[in-house]
């Protein structure tokens, strides 16, 4: 799964990034390596598997992962062709998710491409790009879907009801994302990969006086998106880049203590991306490995196990469960079989976040 961090030029983007690339030195077990220049794939911070290995002393740790590419910069006209803006828009098409990179900080030292400082402006500039671009996708399948329904097809009548619908909200401003529109009318666009219907994360880069309690500039974008159903997050790339420095893992806690920061901004930032996908963990614990696995949430037990191997999920026939708190109160799966806390979930079941689990198959 990949996220995709954009953001007008001088807003903090690429240092953010930096700071990502660096991510091993915000904790202690935090590795980065690198695909290609602009693409990393990042360990999700989780304090569950610290605990687990606590109770289990494994042999490993395997975390889970995601992926964050720092997309080509935008300028106005993207939606054109302008600058790289066909490389762009076609990297934020491959990815699941947006992390929208907002300048919300002063400082004459670093040059705003528009001079003065707006992130409602800034997060406008790109939105009106996307909403273009998508405009251009759904008027080409909406002639391919008129023609159709001239004919008197049904369902190509109920897909041009959709896709106007659509054609309407975005020639208004608005992204697809908060189109109010039921899961059978989303399935009507799903093969178009709308820019605009991504899920989307605003991240607020301020300065250090505004990193606990936000400033002016993240009021207004607050403001902005309170109908967009989007999440925003305040974070300072600046402080990122200081703690990126630091070698000793306790130096970097106390630097964050002295801020009144309980975790860095670059930690908070992943585990934030990771909600964004609409993603979460279950856990494998034995001697050998205690590991991390990521899957949608609403997966149920044959397709979690199948992201182990795919033979689990076709010769499935039950699942061990033990609740991740009912594994820290006795300590060990034996304990927790001993007081009835492993369940015998069948192919319905639909896995939690945090679960700690063993798969039983036959292939």
């Amino acid at each position: 799964m990949q996220c995709g961090i954009v953001g007008l030029p001088n807003v903090g983007k690429s240092t953010l990034f930096n700071c990502l690339s660096n991510a091993k030195a915000q904790a202690a077990n935090f590795p980065f390596c690198t695909i290609e220049p602009n693409i990393g794939v990042i360990t999700v911070p989780d304090e569950r598997m610290s605990e687990l290995a606590k109770l289990v002393n494994p042999q490993r740790l395997v975390p889970t992962t995601i992926e964050i590419v720092d997309i080509a910069g935008l300028v106005k006209g993207a939606s054109k062709g302008e600058g790289l803006g066909n490389q762009f828009l076609a990297n934020i098409r491959e990815t699941d998710a947006i992390i929208h990179v907002l300048r919300c900080f002063d400082d004459d030292n670093i040059i705003h491409v528009d001079v003065t400082i707006d992130p409602v402006r800034d997060k406008e500039i790109i939105d009106t790009e996307l909403q273009l671009k998508d405009l251009e996708s759904v008027d080409k399948k909406l002639q391919r879907m008129a023609r159709a329904a001239k004919t008197g097809d049904k369902e190509a009548m109920k897909g041009e009801a959709v896709l106007l619908k659509y054609k309407n909200h975005l020639e208004s401003g608005q992204s697809a994302r908060s189109v109010e529109a039921s899961d059978e009318e989303k399935k009507q666009i799903e093969d178009l990969q709308l820019l605009t219907a991504k899920p989307v994360l605003y991240v607020c880069n301020v300065d250090e006086k505004a990193v606990i309690n936000g400033n002016k500039y993240v009021d207004m974008v607050r403001e902005n998106v309170k109908n967009e159903n989007a999440e925003i997050l305040v974070i300072s790339a600046a402080i990122e880049s200081e703690i990126a420095q630091l070698e000793d893992y306790a130096d970097r806690v106390a630097f964050l203590s002295d801020l009144g920061l309980k975790e860095s901004g670059v930690a908070k930032l992943i585990k934030a991306a990771y909600k964004l996908l609409n993603l979460i963990t279950y856990f494998t614990a034995g001697v050998q490995e205690v590991r991390a696995w990521t899957i949608h949430q609403g997966f149920k037990a044959p397709q979690a196990a199948g992201v182990i191997h795919t033979d689990f999920e076709k010769g499935f026939i039950k699942a061990e469960v033990i609740k991740l708190e009912d594994f820290k109160k006795y300590g060990s799966e034996s304990a927790c079989r001993d007081n009835g806390k492993l369940a015998i979930e069948g192919k319905e079941y639909i896995v939690g976040d945090g679960d700690v689990m063993h798969f039983r198959f036959n292939v």
